[in-house]
């Protein structure tokens, strides 16, 4: 926090500071969360107001007379530009006063924006005709400061999280809902979950596949999200699809021992990696999960929160997948072994070839 605030005096410091050309590229908006509702302002500088308004001179808006001429003008235009949504609702900004700044040669404009939120979103391009304008962000809650950031046309959004009673369930409820969404729209998790079933097994079997894959990407999902370790995309993204086609192919080795020693009369083969492929490749796994949550963005102010509801919801994902791929192969190779043993030689081959197809694909990817 103290550097933040040092940033922020410096910022001041470059708003004073008059010249010529452009001295300060910045518009500063404070925004007050407490029992009252959402009170906020914002304060831009009298030449980039000038510009987008066609006034000149443009220190001729630091009377404050020829200001409140152009008051209407100047809230139009930032309304435009500033968008404040409250609980997932967009909210009309309710100006109240214009007051010139001379010290800091701007223009502060108050509102109000509503009742207290849960959660904040903030998105805010100011004066897109300066590329590198932005936008400095003080959040108070209760009168404390929660959070500063900067708002760039390159990165417009940030997101705030009380922190009440209120604001914890809003986090779990978007993070929880976000990993749900992110395994079961992720082909290359879902079937790598599928490959570890399709030999079937008890359910303790199962159960223990299943929790060596849990341990091992909460391990390092947590460490990524938390950048201890961030191993790059172009790195991890080809190793899970290798992952994929390590479990097929060790599939059909498995398969042609059962059906050699069924043959030999031998008795069922008991090797059975999975659960080991599952926490080892999990840790895999757990990168490609945190990749997804840090676009996503975590809130510093509940940073405990989003993480573990994350991971939540990507056990609660993994479950639905594992049930369905579960019960179908059950109910298939009880009715009829052959079936069983097909499906699984089948969806094995399917596996392979689609993680080999990722993995040359994603070899050779140039992004991230």
């Amino acid at each position: 926090m103290r550097a933040a605030s040092l940033l922020g005096t410096l910022l001041l410091l470059a708003f004073a500071a008059r010249s010529d050309a452009h001295p300060a590229p910045f518009s500063f908006l404070d925004l007050q969360l407490g029992p009252e509702g959402v009170h906020g302002s914002i304060i831009v500088h009298d030449l980039d107001a000038a510009h987008d308004l066609g006034i000149d001179p443009p220190d001729g808006l630091l009377d404050p007379a020829i200001a409140a001429t152009h008051r209407a003008a100047l809230q139009a235009l930032i309304a435009g530009r500033l968008r404040l949504t409250l609980d997932g609702e967009g909210r009309t900004l309710q100006w109240t006063t214009l007051e010139v700044v001379p010290e800091r040669f701007g223009l502060r404009l108050s509102f109000t924006a509503g009742a207290r939120p849960a959660r904040v979103n903030v998105h805010a391009v100011i004066f897109p005709y300066d590329p590198v304008h932005q936008t400095f962000v003080n959040i108070y809650e209760d009168g404390q400061l929660r959070q500063q950031n900067i708002l760039t046309a390159d990165d417009p959004e940030l997101q705030y999280y009380a922190g009440t009673t209120q604001g914890r369930l809003a986090v779990i409820r978007t993070f929880v809902t976000s990993g749900v969404e992110h395994i079961l729209i992720g082909p290359d998790h879902v079937l790598f979950l599928v490959g570890l079933l399709l030999l079937g097994g008890t359910l303790q079997k199962l159960a223990l596949i299943v929790t060596a894959f849990t341990i091992g990407h909460s391990i390092t999902l947590s460490l990524a999200a938390l950048d201890i370790v961030s191993p790059p995309a172009r790195f991890i993204e080809p190793l899970i699809a290798l992952t994929i086609v390590v479990v097929g192919t060790d599939n059909l080795f498995v398969l042609h021992d059962r059906r050699r020693a069924m043959a030999e009369g031998t008795g069922a083969v008991s090797r059975d990696a999975r659960p080991l492929f599952a926490g080892f490749f999990g840790l895999v796994h757990g990168f490609g999960f945190a990749f997804v949550l840090k676009e996503f963005g975590l809130p510093r102010d509940a940073l405990a929160w989003s993480l573990v509801s994350f991971n939540v919801g990507v056990e609660l994902g993994q479950l639905l997948i594992v049930v369905a791929a579960a019960v179908g192969l059950g109910l298939a190779a009880r009715r009829q072994p052959a079936l069983g043993d097909a499906l699984a030689r089948l969806g094995s081959i399917g596996v392979i070839l689609a993680g080999t197809y990722w993995f040359v694909g994603r070899l050779f990817w140039t992004g991230g």
